[in-house]
């Protein structure tokens, strides 16, 4: 009995030892596990003059798009010149059938011939008539009656004189001319086609250089355009406000080498957006640029003078707020709510919510939250490979 007992009492024991030893081996896991620290990447954020690139949709319009009409109706006989063609100011474009204007013509100068004739003979008239009232042969109504018949023929040859002359024009008008210099649509009109006066559009012209791209801008943007002009107190002087040029990016990413100019603007915003609609001219010597075409306006050469950025990668968005978390003097992840401006590059401009001191993070944010040991390796720009150039890609918006 006593070596039973002995066996039952050592192995209560060794169970109370082992339980012992797991409970506190356990205790010293949590402890290890709270005592680790979350490995982050952070750097301090800038201080600097920053270029501002406010980037709007726009499109290319022609500077003067003009619809060819004829002046008198009639088909179309000859074409001069193939859809895409550049064509010269004054150059001729078609040949309206003009057998009738020909007609018209030689009635017109028949008619002028026959009123001209008419008022010679009253004219002779009036001359014997004169010279029997002279010798009283005739009365004084009949010398009146007789120059009466010399203005009505004077007036009827007029008449017919103007007559022949919009005959003439019209049979002149049987040669459609260019009205402009530029560049012919594909749209025209074939031979055969019967052209109503006025209505039908033959083709249409447009000029390629200059050429303009509109687009809109937001009230807060247009009056950030107009900061320098304000600052420099140049609001009040007799000349135009200083605006920045612009440049264009195509839909292929291909940004376009010369600077435009804003040029246009509308006499006020819309009521239902806030936008303002903006004309910028831009040189287009080799005819790249076509109307039609969609393209990304940029202002060139605005600076926000002396603003914080923060890097866009450290900052978290909750409920239509922005957060980044900061490394805080104790070592500790540190969260803070910040007011944010325009996109500069990788960058946010930051409005208000950092100081310059502020060490952001900007690696290891995943779960991360306030109040975190950490374990920080500080690194600049150029290791994350932030840039305060745009990007180039186009982002369909659409």
């Amino acid at each position: 009995m006593a070596g039973l007992f002995c066996k039952k009492a050592g192995a209560v024991i060794s169970a109370l030892v082992l339980v012992t030893s797991i409970f506190f081996a356990g205790c010293g896991g949590q402890d290890q596990e709270a005592g680790q620290k979350a490995t982050v990447k952070a750097m301090k954020v800038l201080q600097q003059d920053a270029p501002i690139s406010y980037s709007y949709p726009g499109q290319l319009r022609g500077t003067d798009d003009v619809s060819v009409h004829s002046r008198i109706s009639g088909s179309v006989m000859e074409k001069y010149f193939k859809g895409g063609d550049e064509v010269q100011a004054g150059q001729a474009l078609y040949r309206l059938d003009s057998r009738q204007y020909e007609m018209a013509v030689l009635e017109a100068e028949a008619d002028l011939h026959k009123a001209e004739s008419d008022l010679r003979t009253a004219q002779d008239e009036l001359a014997r008539n004169e010279m029997l009232f002279n010798d009283k042969a005739v009365s004084e109504q009949t010398l009146v009656n007789k120059r009466e018949d010399v203005a009505a023929n004077q007036a009827t040859v007029e008449s017919k004189r103007a007559s022949l002359r919009k005959a003439k024009e019209n049979l002149q008008d049987a040669i459609v001319y260019a009205p402009m210099s530029g560049r012919v649509s594909v749209d025209d009109v074939a031979v055969g086609t019967y052209s109503t006066a006025g209505s039908t559009t033959l083709v249409t012209i447009g000029s390629l250089d200059p050429i303009y791209v509109q687009f809109n801008v937001s009230e807060t943007e247009y009056l950030n355009l107009l900061a320098k002009a304000m600052e420099e107190n140049k609001l009040d002087s007799g000349d135009d406000a200083p605006l920045p040029k612009i440049k264009i990016v195509l839909s292929n990413g291909y940004e376009y080498p010369l600077e435009g100019e804003l040029t246009a603007a509308d006499r006020s915003f819309k009521d239902n957006s806030s936008a303002l609609t903006v004309k910028a001219i831009l040189r287009n010597p080799k005819g790249v640029l076509m109307p039609g075409m969609f393209a990304r306006v940029k202002f060139v050469g605005v600076t926000a003078k002396n603003v914080i950025l923060v890097p866009q990668r450290a900052v978290q968005q909750l409920l239509e707020e922005n957060f980044v978390l900061v490394v805080g003097d104790d070592g500790k992840s540190l969260s803070k709510k910040v007011v944010l401006g325009e996109k500069v590059g990788s960058y946010y401009i930051v409005k208000n919510g950092l100081t310059v001191n502020d060490v952001v993070i900007v690696d290891g944010l995943t779960n991360l939250q306030s109040g975190k040991d950490l374990d920080v390796t500080m690194v600049t720009a150029e290791d994350m490979g932030f840039s305060l150039k745009d990007s180039t890609d186009i982002v369909n918006e659409s």
